[in-house]
């Protein structure tokens, strides 16, 4: 008997000891323990990914939209300029990579991007220094053995409206297709154009399928002499997507009626000139 019960002892023993080394709180944690903790850390790990990528963003308030007409033949290479060494070398002075497009229809050889910092001044700060690059000279001067890679760039600098979501660098799968949208405003109809982006327009363009990236209007340089210019940029599945939702959102009672209101307090129609451009982000843009 006694033999009997030193041994039901010891098996009781073992048993603790095993749900004791398996309890997440040890040290040491068994398999339950350890898929406890990294359950745990993973959300922590992303979501200080998200916030310092939020955090950047709302830090670099000036925005700068460039467009790149590449030479006969060498969008392909100046694309290859910018996956291997230009976008590296733009994070490595400070500048944040928002997004890189190519036109669906392109013959212009096109290449669009845009990019963001903290001031004006952070943003010549940051090209100076680019420019003056040891690496990006060297870069600049193996990728043109062969000849020039641009023929022409234009810049225009931006800063988001006030009704304008908060910009995310998501990356989808499949990327997704990104409409360019530039309106210039019938003479002094500009507010009344955002306000109508901002009380109708965005809420409608969700209503029917479309995502609402950014909104952004001219400033700096550009403030006077493009103040009556409204840049966008909207995501949708595809081309065809896209075509479909404003067809839809075109035909809405509810857009049918704002734009009459709209038109008569701006005494005619509030724009003038009405730019789109479907775009496909580049395998090596950040938001796609």
């Amino acid at each position: 008997m006694k033999n009997l019960f030193l041994s039901f002892f010891f098996f009781s023993s073992l048993l603790l000891g095993c749900k004791t080394s398996s309890n997440p709180g040890t040290a040491t944690g068994g398999a339950t323990g350890g898929a406890t903790a990294t359950a745990g850390a993973a959300p922590s790990t992303s979501a200080s990914a998200s916030s310092g990528t939020d955090a950047a963003l709302a830090e670099n308030p000036f925005y700068e939209m460039r467009i790149y007409y590449a030479a006969p033949g060498k969008l392909e290479d100046l694309s290859a300029r910018f996956r291997n060494n230009t976008t590296r070398i733009f994070a490595k002075h400070g500048m944040v990579n928002i997004g890189y497009w190519i036109p669906i229809e392109n013959p212009e050889n096109k290449l669009i991007y845009m990019l963001a910092y903290p001031s004006r001044q952070a943003r010549d700060e940051s090209w100076k220094n680019f420019s003056s690059d040891p690496e990006w000279q060297a870069v600049a001067k193996a990728s043109e053995a062969n000849g020039k890679l641009v023929t022409k760039v234009e810049t225009l600098y931006l800063e988001a409206t006030d009704y304008s979501p908060a910009l995310k660098l998501e990356s989808k799968s499949p990327p997704r297709t990104f409409e360019l949208r530039t309106y210039t405003a019938s003479p002094g109809n500009i507010e009344n154009l955002h306000a109508r982006f901002r009380e109708h327009t965005l809420k409608l363009f969700e209503k029917h399928g479309m995502t609402n990236i950014g909104y952004w209007r001219p400033t700096d340089r550009d403030k006077e002499t493009k103040k009556d210019m409204l840049v966008y940029l909207l995501a949708h599945k595809d081309k065809a997507a896209g075509e479909a939702s404003f067809s839809a959102f075109r035909a809405d009672p509810v857009w049918v009626e704002a734009k009459k209101a709209s038109e008569v307090k701006g005494g005619g129609s509030l724009t003038t000139k009405v730019e789109s451009v479907y775009m496909l982000p580049t395998d090596y843009s950040p938001i796609k």
